[in-house]
């Protein structure tokens, strides 16, 4: 268990690093595309790249670690990250769009990676304490929520041109993730894990408890992301700083991880759909708090909203998954879910720009709406049938 604590501790410090690029992203691609664009409708594709790269990898990634293992397939996402920073930051020096976009499309590779510690975590776990691993392990982000705003508030201007030292700064963290990555000591995979029996992968995918999880956490994310990436224009439409936008955005980093401290022991006392559906009741508030008006009291209220339910439905998601597949299958049960995920989210992202540009903050919130009611419905509709299949016995 003392070696499960050390591994749990170890990721969630690499989440705390990860998030922290992660955040410095969010505050600065769509500014950034904005400022270097010459269709401000294509501000948010920095974005777009970032979440493209993930969905393109995911998958690669989720192979790759059962090939290596987990820590050199770590490593190998941090060697993404420094090459994507530094093409980030070239583009930022010579002014080129495309090439902003082509830095965050290799950082999105590090970033698949990445979104792979809290399963890591969870396989390292005995089987009670996976809810709670997890959890722990994401609670890392918190740090995230903290640094990489004022990261990116101390750095935007500290080297001309704009914003360049702030994506330098992204290579920095990545080499300290690496130097943590080499303390990690997670077991060699079980017999089991590596040659047990294996179901395709259309069967697995066929589970109503695959289905439900990958649609929480895919409609969750989505929607979180719709509305967080185009905050900071929506708030400098309607003339509020950028560090007033930089403080939304770092109470709703917090709010995403910090409830990670008891997320998984609010799933072990109310159970995993509970807590998923309470997450869609804390997200249709964030939409009704952003429809009330635009001042920054709103947006930093629907924005911690949408943080906290976020983390329900993600964190709830992510151990709702864990039922759906047996040992030797998780390497393409997880990447098959990651896909899904950010394909989401790469929609949602591309989707927010063109529409916060066209239609306004307003529209963005009611576009959010029947999302939420189908992963909402969806996490009913499952809770509904595991409270009639032993009434059935």
């Amino acid at each position: 268990m003392e070696s499960t604590r050390r591994n749990v501790f170890l990721l969630a410090c690499c989440q705390a690093l990860l998030f922290t690029n992660n955040v410095t992203l969010i505050s600065l691609n769509g500014l950034a595309g904005y400022q270097l664009a010459s269709d401000k409708a294509l501000a948010t594709l920095p974005v777009t790249g970032y979440v493209v790269g993930a969905a393109a990898s995911t998958f690669f990634a989720s192979l790759w670690m059962k090939r290596v293992g987990r820590r050199n397939g770590f490593l190998t996402g941090t060697l993404f990250g420094i090459a994507g920073g530094a093409i980030a930051t070239y583009a930022i020096w010579i002014g080129s769009f495309w090439t902003l976009v082509l830095g965050t499309l290799v950082l999105g590779t590090y970033n698949a990676f990445g979104q792979y510690y809290r399963f890591a975590a969870a396989d390292a776990s005995p089987g009670p304490w996976k809810a709670k691993a997890i959890s722990l392990v994401m609670a890392g982000g918190l740090v995230g929520g903290i640094i990489g705003p004022e990261m990116s508030k101390h750095t935007r201007d500290l080297a001309q041109p704009t914003f360049v030292a702030s994506y330098a700064s992204l290579i920095g963290f990545c080499l300290v993730t690496m130097a943590i990555l080499s303390m990690l000591r997670i077991p060699a995979p079980k017999q089991e894990e590596v040659h047990g029996e294996t179901r395709p992968l259309a069967e697995i995918m066929a589970q109503p408890v695959f289905i439900v999880a990958v649609l929480v956490s895919a409609l969750g994310y989505g929607v979180m992301n719709l509305l967080m990436t185009s905050t900071p224009l929506a708030m400098g439409f309607c003339g509020l700083p950028y560090a007033a936008a930089a403080s939304v955005i770092s109470a709703h980093v917090v709010a995403m991880f910090g409830p990670s401290f008891f997320t998984g022991s609010l799933i072990q006392r109310f159970g995993v759909l509970n807590v998923m559906m309470a997450g869609v009741v804390l997200m249709f508030a964030c939409v009704g708090i952003a429809l009330s008006g635009q001042q920054f009291t709103q947006f930093w209220l629907a924005l911690a909203l949408l943080g906290v339910g976020w983390n329900f439905m993600y964190v709830g998601g992510t151990t709702l998954l864990t039922e759906a597949y047996r040992p030797a299958e998780k390497a393409k049960a997880q990447g098959a879910n990651e896909i899904l995920v950010f394909c989401t989210v790469a929609s949602s992202s591309f989707a927010s720009g063109v529409l916060v540009n066209a239609s306004g903050w307003n529209t963005l919130n009611y576009v959010a709406l029947p999302f939420l009611a189908i992963a909402g419905m969806a996490a009913l509709w499952l809770a509904l049938k595991r409270r009639a299949a032993p009434a059935a016995a």
